[in-house]
């Protein structure tokens, strides 16, 4: 029997409800204190378009899943698994390396970078997909 606390709950921040009604997926999913963030890419949410650069994709893209930890109750200290998907690998780690060390600054989570041929559309550079344990980064 589970108790409430570990029912699945879809997350999806207003600025990505349209997101959600067009491709049919949420940003994250909870269940109890775990949260899967969706991947995400370095896109202003306000006017859908995506930034140029690596630099300016890294920090869209760790925003948003700023935003999406947030509705979810967690902060980016709560990040116990990052996972980021790299269309130039090689040539852009250093970079993305900089921004990412902005963003999570300690007690760093175990990461796996992957480099692919292609993302959703030509322009996006990287994509970000973590895994969260709400409360953690307190602890």
């Amino acid at each position: 029997m589970r108790s409430s606390g570990e029912e699945r709950q879809s997350v999806n921040p207003p600025s990505t409800q349209a997101m959600y009604d067009q491709l049919h997926f949420s940003q994250a999913t909870r269940v109890g204190d775990l949260i899967w963030v969706s991947g995400q890419v370095g896109i202003d949410l306000a006017d859908m378009k995506p930034a140029r650069g690596m630099e300016a994709q890294a920090r869209l893209a760790f925003d948003n899943v700023k935003t999406v930890l947030r509705a979810a109750d967690a902060s980016l200290a709560d990040i116990v698994e990052l996972t980021t998907f790299h269309t130039d690998l090689r040539g852009d780690i250093e970079e993305f390396v900089r921004v990412k060390d902005e963003y999570i600054r300690d007690r760093y989570p175990s990461w796996t970078a992957v480099g692919v041929t292609q993302l959703a559309r030509p322009e996006f550079l990287v994509e970000i997909r973590v895994v969260a344990v709400a409360g953690s980064g307190d602890r």
